[in-house]
Order: structure tokens, then sequence, then C-alpha cells
């Protein structure tokens, strides 16, 4: 008898008709001889709603009591289901985060997974129940409610099927799969029957949407299938799992795009050592993510000097400009400058590793439809480009085609 665990997201438990479509389908697997782990996602729109709520009755909501809200998001979700089961003549019970033995670390409103203990759904499992838990929570060694952050269900999901030692999780979405690349940018993306982890993680932290990062990187770890499915549809979705050889017969198996991106450019800063490092410190100080970060040296009468840029999270766009500004001086620089208006397109394939001229490639394609590259960064597996935000579905569009994307690769 396997062990499935189940995630629904928001859109896939908007409303109670949702609820019920999704509780049959939770149930029909449990009598096809699975047990099942049902994990829950707040109702869509209903996080959003409690941020509003929150900052209505104070502009800057103590993170503790904001996760004590949020937290309440699941909990009607998960009680919803369980009653809707009930009705429907299974036996489940539901939990709250704590209830399932979810142990977080961290920060309040972005918390971490650090254990879990799931002696309680074992023993339902055990009377042939269902169990519905909660995403998105836990609680601290201090006894306070805690949220893991956007995404947060996921990994709950995740964590919850390695402490279970599940055969699968099943990521159930608005969405039946993984893509190829966006199919609302591009109408010839296609679906791909199976991702490596490795791919799923660059895909997701350069703009993917479709899975959180630190659920795939937890089902890495310990080898766990993640599945990605339509919550109404009974079509097979994509497999996430350890690479294979047919995953390398083509260069490039995926692309996607960030709208989320500004570019921070020290000018005319001495080039000399510890200049980098003071410049990152300052942004790592205030807690803002590095990503993209490059250096042209030139020489003048006043000796070597460089432009210094590099590209933070749009939000964090005017902050990081006021941080820079305030040590212009003491960095003895020209000038800071930023662009708010870039977009970062991508290229992912494990196929990289072994096929020659792909970055000519994408560099080419761009160059074909006059779009100019402004920053360039590279690993083992992905190509990633600074655009203007203005072309970033078009490069999108044109390295999809390029790169033969739409067709099958034999991936099986």
């Amino acid at each position: 008898m396997s062990l499935i665990v189940q995630k629904y997201g928001g859109s896939s438990v908007a409303d109670l008709e949702l609820i019920q479509g999704v509780a049959r389908r939770a149930i029909a697997a449990k009598n096809e001889g699975h047990r099942v782990v049902v994990v829950l996602s707040a109702m869509k729109g209903e996080t959003d709603r409690l941020i509003r709520l929150a900052r209505s009755a104070s502009p800057d909501p103590d993170p503790r009591e904001l996760d004590s809200l949020l937290s309440t998001g699941e909990q009607i979700s998960t009680a919803l289901f369980a009653m809707t089961c009930q009705s429907l003549g299974e036996k489940v019970k539901s939990f709250l985060g704590f209830q399932a033995g979810i142990i977080t670390s961290g920060p309040h409103c972005r918390a971490r997974i650090s254990s879990i203990d799931p002696a309680r759904i074992t023993t339902e499992l055990a009377k042939g129940r269902m169990a519905v838990v909660a995403g998105f929570q836990g609680i601290d060694r201090g006894g306070d409610v805690t949220t893991l952050g956007r995404g947060g269900s996921d990994t709950t999901a995740v964590a919850l099927a390695v402490a279970l030692g599940a055969d699968v999780c099943e990521i159930y979405t608005d969405v039946d799969g993984i893509y190829t690349t966006d199919p609302n940018v591009c109408a010839d993306a296609r679906r791909m029957d199976r991702i490596c982890y490795e791919e799923m993680l660059e895909l997701s932290s350069l703009g993917a949407k479709v899975m959180e990062i630190r659920s795939v990187e937890l089902a890495m770890n310990y080898d766990l299938p993640i599945h990605v499915r339509h919550a109404h549809s009974p079509k097979e979705g994509t497999l996430i799992c350890r690479e294979d050889p047919s995953m390398e017969k083509t260069p490039v198996r995926g692309v996607t795009h960030s709208m989320n991106e500004a570019r921070i450019t020290l000018t005319r800063v001495k080039d000399e050592p510890g200049v980098a490092a003071r410049i990152l410190q300052v942004a790592a100080k205030a807690d803002i993510v590095v990503d993209m970060i490059i250096q042209n040296t030139s020489v003048s009468e006043g000796g070597l000097h460089t432009d210094f840029s590099f590209t933070v999270p749009l939000p964090d766009y005017g902050r990081t400009m006021g941080l820079m500004g305030g040590i212009v001086s003491d960095l003895h620089a020209e000038s800071v400058v930023g662009d708010d208006q870039i977009a970062k397109v991508s290229i992912v394939g494990v196929g990289m590793r072994n096929h020659a001229g792909v970055a000519a490639k994408m560099f080419q394609a761009l160059a074909s439809e006059n779009i100019n590259i402004v920053m360039i960064t590279t690993s083992e597996i992905k190509i990633s480009c600074i655009i203007e935000k203005k072309y970033a579905e078009l490069a999108v569009r044109c390295l999809h085609d390029s790169f033969d994307l739409a067709k099958g690769d034999g991936e099986g």
C-alpha cells in the first residue's frame, strides 16, 4: 500500500464547489488502496485579504501577530475540506501545522521547517483515515505560530512526504504540469513529461512560478518524486525526478523570464581589493539579495577605476539606491545610477554540459530581434541575460523558437 501526499493550492480550493471536487479526488485515491495525506493552502485570495486587513489595523504589523492572523487562512480550508469529506462518508481528521508536529526556526513570516514529528498523522493513517494538514505554517520552539512565506504550502507538503516516507508528493495546481516556457507568453509552449530536480531548481529561481524553490531542494536532497498535476483534470502532469540520460539529448529544455529585477551601478569606483566586499556588505546587512554582478575596469590619470553593477529584486530597488547613495563618497565613486526597467531572460537544460555553442546561439537569437544584452551570468546548466523590460516576452518567444522547444525531445 503506497503513501501519497497531495497538496492543493489556493485556486484549487477557492470555493466550496472546488473543495468538493478535490475532496472526491483524494477519496478516490484512498479507494484505490493508497494511504492519503492532503496538504492545503488558504482559499484563493484569502491570504491577500488578511494582509490588507492587518495593514488597515496597523501600517507596520507586528510579525508575530501577523503570523497568527495569516495562519487562519489554512485553518479555514482544512476544516472545510474535512467537513466535506465527512459529508461524503469518508473518515478524515484535520491538523494545523503544530498539531502535525511541524517545528520551525527563523523569523516570523519566513520561517523554515527544522523538524517534523508526524506521529499523530501516522496514527490516523493506521486507523484507515485520511489526514488533512494546513500548509504554510508551523510552530517555533517558543510555542508561537509561524508561517513559511509565499509558496510555503509546497514546502509543507514535501517535508511531510519526506517525514512520512511517502512514495510520491503530488502538487495539484491550476496548470497541468511544467511547461517549456510560460504558455501565457508563448502559444507553442509544451508540457514536459519529466524534468530533473536541477532544472526545476534553476527554473524556479529564475522566475518560473509553478514550484517553490525550497520544496524542490528538499525533494532533491531526499530523492522524493514530485508529480505536478492539474487539480481538476485526470491527465498526467510533469514528474520532477532525478536526472536520466534522455534529458541530456537537447541542450535547452526551458526558457523563463523575470520582470522582478532592478540594476544598480556605482560609477568610477577605485579598482582595488576590498571595494566589492564593502559594497555588497551594505546590501547584505540590509537583508537585500544580490543576484548578478559585473564590473568594467578602465585606466585613467587617477589609476584603475571600475563601474560596479549588480541586480536586486525590484521591491528592494529604492532602498538599495538609498544605501548605495550613502556610501558613494566613502568609496570616492563618481555616482550611483539605477535602472528599474529591466528583465532577466534565461535558458535552462542539463544538456548544456555536453553541447557546445549554446551561448552563441542564444545571443544570436536575441541579436536577430535587435535585443541588446546588458548583463550575462551562467552556471553549468543555465544562461541568464539582463535586457530591457519591454523586450522580455519577445525574447522568450524567440529563444523558445530558436531552440525548437515546441518539439518533443525524446524525454518519454
